[in-house]
């Protein structure tokens, strides 16, 4: 059963501005809410989120922020919505990616959706292009040597199974960049960056990893993405854009800490699902907070390229 079956588009409840923008065939630029529960602190877990749907509306889209509330896939929030998310309690909101939407949906209460879900939602909506932070990926470690973990997010499956376009800043930078791209080529997920030769670092501009595929704007990424999806080929498509130069950190600097903190979660025995959070907040740490200013930019960067690539999408639609 697909993700735009039947059986998922009967548990969406369209926000008004949504479905009306869907049934018009004006953009729509959907949003996850996990960042809002999980990423940030509140107040700026709220501030990011407002500042995310305000960039998307002024390059002329209409936002989505999803998440699930009472066995329902909300696609579209209120600010009051918003804010009730921002608010909760920490470890009150579950985290819901494809293994766990079937338990989010019968229980009650908020659940946030993470890129899989997001895009499991999305796409039955009919929403073409998801914005986020960054995918998850390869983990380093994950693949070769005698102790593998085999840790690989469920991000890469879904960019493999679901057509949606997916706006970041890269994989993550305590990923293994590298393995990550290997296995998104082997999936046959395209990987396109905006305006430079190499791949983003999330932190950082760059990353030292030549990009798959290099395009001038967001014009150019439509071109692409509008033929991908509209091949029927049944996969995503990671279109990855810089973090804004004033909030980035060096391209040393972000190595420096990410290694850091990798080794000190390696002699610390802290793995599995415990592992990405526990690192973000060290490297958070090691940076003095600017890995957390860069993705604070990236969040709504990636809101407003993704918002100036649906529009452009619609606009070769219409001609």
């Amino acid at each position: 059963m697909s993700a735009s079956s039947s059986g998922i588009r009967d548990r969406l409840t369209l926000a008004p501005d949504v479905g009306a923008a869907l049934a018009a065939g004006r953009p729509v630029v959907a949003l996850e809410s996990t960042l809002i529960t999980h990423g940030l602190p509140h107040p700026s877990n709220l501030e990011v989120a407002l500042a995310s749907e305000a960039a998307v509306r002024t390059a002329g889209a209409t936002p989505a922020t999803v998440a699930i509330s009472d066995g329902r896939i909300l696609v579209g929030l209120t600010n009051t919505q918003l804010e009730a998310l921002a608010s909760a309690p920490a470890g009150s909101v579950a985290k819901t990616a494809r293994p766990s939407l079937a338990g989010a949906l019968t229980g009650t209460g908020w659940a946030a959706t993470t890129v899989s879900a997001t895009m499991i939602a999305a796409a039955a909506a009919g929403i073409h292009v998801f914005a986020t932070s960054g995918i998850g990926g390869v983990h380093r470690g994950a693949v070769g040597g005698s102790h593998s973990t085999l840790d690989i997010s469920s991000d890469l499956n879904e960019l493999a199974r679901t057509p949606v376009a997916v706006v970041c800043a890269g994989p993550k930078a305590i990923l293994d960049l590298p393995l990550t791209l290997e296995y998104l080529e082997t999936s046959g997920v395209p990987v396109i960056v905006i305006g430079q030769d190499e791949m983003p670092g999330f932190y950082s501009q760059g990353s030292g990893v030549v990009a798959p595929t290099r395009v001038a704007d967001e014009s150019e990424a439509a071109a692409i993405v509008t033929s991908h999806l509209g091949l029927g080929l049944d996969s995503g498509i990671l279109v990855c854009v810089p973090v804004p130069e004033a909030d980035a950190l060096s391209l040393e600097e972000s190595r420096s800490a990410v290694d850091r903190a990798i080794d000190e979660a390696s002699r610390a025995g802290i793995h599995g699902p415990a592992l990405t959070p526990w690192l973000l907040t060290r490297v958070a740490e090691l940076t003095d907070g600017r890995s957390v200013r860069a993705n604070t930019a990236l969040i709504v960067n990636n809101a407003a390229v993704a918002a100036r690539l649906s529009v452009a999408m619609a606009s070769r639609d219409e001609s």
